[in-house]
């Protein structure tokens, strides 16, 4: 295996990066490395047609969604070795920008209607739990960057908070309200606005994320009875139970959504991660609805946080005029 891929896994480590990860990138990396050795080329000389070459040389008798899965893995490596200046560009880039493929693609997974979900939103009362399936449902965001949030990523046009709260501080969000601004740099065991952090954003650039009428009501909601947190970084969504004020860890979180699945009939023990809603079923929800009823790639890609900075795209230069307009138009309602 190469200098580099070691290298880069030694990293992912130091991000903490659990050991089933890491060891799915030295397996994906080394074959990787294995099919450039056959052309004479390594992984730091290897331009895009040798990407496109070993895409297409896993294609055959493996998934669609896996083949989308390894790309990203080498894609993944490539960026960030190009961010810490060990290499020069990434060759995966418009490789995995052109692939058909797509990681979501799992037939097998529960599919839910928007008006069953409106159902099962309804019968969740407590301020913070609506506001967290809300969140999750509305935006996409991973159960992590979710506990990740402070009260600076977020924006609201809601003059009856008053002086409660400190809402904003970011200069990404200055000038734009009913906002959410995800940040890729977030990572677990990082002091990030002064508190260690438990969790990583999995993001390849900023998101700004759109807050429409719904979920800005549930935030509202939420915030009229959030206590007191201790943490200097103010978490967004902090625990009313044991850990009162303290920030919510994603355990908490999937704790919250397993009880309400549960008692929807949507999850059982045991039962395969294809069949039981999770907060990451509820990201392949966002995905599945917001592409079917906007017909745009892009804007939704954008949404996700699957657009990386060395992809040219028109969408995040425009936000008023594109992306914004295409979520709130498009955007589920998830309430009667």
């Amino acid at each position: 295996m190469s200098e580099r891929v070691e290298y880069f896994l030694e990293d992912m480590g130091f991000h903490g990066k659990s050991e089933r990860t890491r060891a799915a990138y030295e397996r994906v990396l080394g074959e990787y490395a294995a099919f450039l050795d056959q052309r004479g080329v390594s992984p730091a000389d290897a331009d895009r047609r040798d990407c496109l070459a070993w895409v297409s040389s896993i294609r055959d008798g493996r998934a669609d969604s896996t083949v989308a899965t390894y790309a990203s893995y080498v894609h993944r490596f490539y960026a960030y070795m190009s961010q810490v200046g060990e290499l020069e560009a990434n060759p995966m880039s418009l490789v995995v920008e052109e692939m058909d493929e797509s990681i979501d693609t799992d037939p097998a997974r529960r599919e839910i209607s928007i008006p069953r979900m409106r159902s099962f939103v309804a019968d969740i009362r407590h301020p913070l739990e609506r506001a967290l399936v809300m969140t999750l449902l509305k935006t996409g965001v991973r159960v992590g960057e979710l506990c990740n949030l402070d009260l600076r990523d977020v924006t609201l046009d809601a003059p009856e908070l008053g002086d409660a709260y400190e809402l904003g501080g970011r200069a990404h969000l200055d000038g734009r309200t009913d906002t959410l601004f995800v940040d890729p740099d977030t990572v677990r065991g990082a002091t990030v606005n002064g508190e260690e952090r438990t969790a990583s954003n999995k993001r390849k650039r900023v998101t700004l994320v759109p807050i429409d009428g719904e979920l800005k009501r549930a935030l509202l909601r939420w915030l009229a009875i959030r206590p007191d947190a201790p943490s200097p970084a103010d978490p967004l969504f902090v625990s009313t139970s044991d850990a009162w004020g303290e920030r919510l860890t994603p355990e908490m979180v999937r704790n919250v959504v397993t009880r309400h699945a549960t008692d929807a009939g949507w999850y059982e023990p045991g039962a395969d991660a294809t069949e039981n809603v999770t907060p990451h079923y509820f990201r392949h929800f966002f995905t599945t609805h917001l592409r079917d009823r906007t017909g745009d790639r892009g804007v939704v890609k954008y949404l996700r946080g699957d657009v990386a900075d060395d992809i040219i795209d028109t969408y995040t230069h425009n936000w008023g005029d594109r992306v914004r307009e295409v979520y709130l138009d498009s955007i589920y309602s998830l309430t009667t």
